[in-house]
């Protein structure tokens, strides 16, 4: 009896390990098909997803800016070991040098995580991986997002993508190699709203490196977040307008609507278009341009101080009525310019004397000469240099001298000397006579289109403006940053603003400095200006808004070498205001003659330049 059950224990034990044992192989080989034992039978390969950039569109909707998709050859460095290296460079079609390169860049940054080891590939090449890769095993194709812009213009405005640096890797782990990011503009300021939230895909793949199904039945795997879109305040109509209008002229517009402080248009040129710098030819393209003389990745706008000649002239004006070294009625003469002694700033023939009105509208250089004196040597500083300091915080208040925060990168401040900068050129008791040069916009003082058109939006404001932006809203919330909401103001009373705007409306009249460049119907207040230019030509400036009451745009315009302000700054701001402020955009302009001189003019004088060459080839049908 104690024989039996003795065997019974023993068949008993036999059949629990024997169930043990089966139920441990039903498991691993029919439930747990997905884990870890079959990631190592076959490997696995993380797959990044990435997400749709988001959208750019002019503030009416119209598309400036979209995706496409590019894609990436990668690998892990790791797993790179047994394969037919002189197969892969053939289709590739790169030599073995170029290839070892780029591995071993791989496996410096991650050899257990995937690099690109060849970027965005050609179409025909993708197709042609496909049906070969099997043989590569340590290799695979990601899918990327990749730039498209609707404009062949708006570089500088827009911006453009370039591949993350070692530095920009180590700054922020969104990023790895051979990712493409914001370089420039608007694609660099919203970045990290553009770029979105990248998702993952884990996948298991045979020794051939076909994909065979999710790894742990998508556990691991997660979605991308699309980027966020964007409304840019931009007008494109407006945009490709202006760039017409400034072909063959080198100089820069801004457009600024002065009630919201939201960029109407933003052009340089030198310019180029910015699908030049997308895919393949993107590095080939940029060594282009940059050697380029005619500079077009050059940001005139921002970047460029130039003398603001005499439309700098009524900003002097109402720091002198704020000071109350002037009034409307202060008449000063002018016998061709002004003269002390061994000084003289010429001015062109006009009636004499002029008031404060009309010394704007016919910008009798003579006039500022005796405004700026009187602001430096007034009385109530103990000195000029005292005096001089005070102006200059009048300056900071109207944003020359300083940035003026647009959300664009790159900004310059312009030039606005401090007082000890005059001191080491002209002594410690330095005079006004010393500096008069800068009473008409000359000498020792620069803005940038940019300033020159917050100065134009502040007039049209009657002394406040609001930070310059190209964007109204981002994302489906319809973002504005708050420091776009806030008014900035001047240091100069709002009643000073009348008399120089009662002057700046008579520039477009007949009789005033600009009047022949009018259009009908449209009240614009304006004011000229020609900056001496030491190396040509004069250059052609002009400032403006308009209407005059309820103004809804404001305007810099710079010819470089275009003489006068009303030979070619005054005509084509003129024309840029009638498009905009037209109920029908399609109608003809009211200046026709006016339109075509300024289109078909050619003040650069130069050959097809290396930017344009490449714009051709990169509209040469395909």
């Amino acid at each position: 009896m104690e024989k039996s059950n003795r065997l019974y224990v023993f068949l008993g034990a036999l059949v629990l390990v024997g169930i043990i044992f089966i139920t441990r192989l039903f498991f691993l080989q029919i439930i747990d098909t997905s884990n870890y034992y079959k990631a190592q039978a076959y490997g696995s390969n993380e797959i990044t997803i990435y997400p749709a950039r988001g959208t750019i569109v002019d503030r009416y909707g119209k598309l400036l800016v979209y995706n496409d998709a590019s894609y990436d050859l990668m690998v892990v460095p790791q797993k790179a070991k047994d394969f037919d290296k002189a197969a892969l460079c053939k289709e590739l079609m790169i030599d073995t040098t170029e290839f070892n390169k780029r591995l071993k860049k791989a496996a410096r940054y991650n050899p257990r995580e995937a690099s690109v080891i060849y970027k965005n590939l050609p179409f025909h090449l993708y197709t042609r991986l496909q049906e070969v890769l099997y043989q590569f095993p340590a290799f695979y194709i990601e899918t990327k997002i990749d730039r498209r812009y609707n404009i062949n213009g708006a570089a500088h405005l827009l911006g453009y993508m370039g591949e993350v640096n070692e530095r920009e890797l180590e700054k922020d782990k969104y990023y790895k190699p051979g990712d493409i990011k914001g370089i420039t503009g608007l694609e660099k300021s919203y970045e990290t709203f553009l770029r979105g939230i990248k998702g993952k895909k884990v996948v298991l793949v045979d020794k051939f490196s076909k994909t065979q199904g999710s790894f742990a039945g998508g556990k691991f795997d997660s979605l991308p977040t699309a980027g966020e879109n964007i409304i840019s305040s931009v007008d494109l109509d407006l945009q490709v307008y202006g760039e017409q209008l400034l072909a063959n002229k080198t100089g820069s517009i801004v457009a600024i609507e002065p009630g919201t402080g939201e960029v109407l248009c933003l052009i340089n040129n030198p310019n180029y278009d910015p699908n030049l710098l997308v895919g393949q030819q993107r590095n080939r393209n940029f060594s282009a341009l940059l050697l380029d003389p005619s500079k077009p990745l050059f940001n005139r706008a921002l970047k460029a101080p130039y003398p603001p000649g005499s439309t700098f002239k009524t900003v002097q004006a109402l720091i002198a009525l704020q000071e109350g070294v002037l009034t409307p009625a202060t008449r000063y003469p002018c016998h061709g310019g002004y003269h002390m002694g061994s000084i003289t700033v010429g001015c062109h023939p006009h009636a004499s004397p002029l008031d404060l009105e009309n010394s704007i509208a016919k910008s009798c250089n003579a006039y500022y000469c005796y405004v700026y004196r009187s602001v430096l040597d007034n009385p109530k500083y103990p000195s000029v240099q005292a005096a001089y300091t005070q102006w200059t915080k009048y300056l900071n208040s109207f944003g020359i001298g300083v940035k003026t925060g647009i959300d664009l990168p790159e900004e310059s401040s312009g030039i606005v000397k401090k007082s000890n900068y005059f001191e080491r050129v002209f002594g410690k008791n330095w005079r006004s006579s010393n500096v008069v040069s800068i009473s008409i916009g000359q000498g020792e003082i620069g803005l940038t289109p940019l300033q020159m058109a917050n100065v134009a939006a502040i007039l049209a404001n009657r002394g406040y403006y609001f930070t310059p932006h190209v964007i109204r809203t981002i994302g489906d919330k319809n973002i504005v940053p708050d420091d776009f909401k806030k008014k900035h103001y001047t240091l100069i009373d709002r009643r000073h603003f009348d008399s120089v705007i009662a002057g700046m409306a008579k520039v477009c009249i007949p009789g005033g400095t600009a009047g022949r460049t009018g259009i009908t119907g449209i009240e614009i207040c304006g004011k000229t200006g020609t900056a001496q230019n030491p190396h040509g030509k004069d250059h052609s400036i002009f400032i403006a808004f308009a209407p005059r009451h309820n103004p809804k745009i404001a305007i810099c315009c710079i010819v470089e070498n275009g003489g006068y302000g009303a030979d070619y700054a005054a005509p084509i701001a003129n024309l840029l205001i009638e498009r905009y402020l037209a109920t029908d955009k399609t109608a003809p302009s009211s200046k026709p003659e006016m339109q075509k001189r300024m289109l078909t003019a050619n003040l650069t004088g130069a050959k097809i330049s290396a930017s344009d060459s490449l714009k051709a080839l990169a509209n040469k049908p395909k």
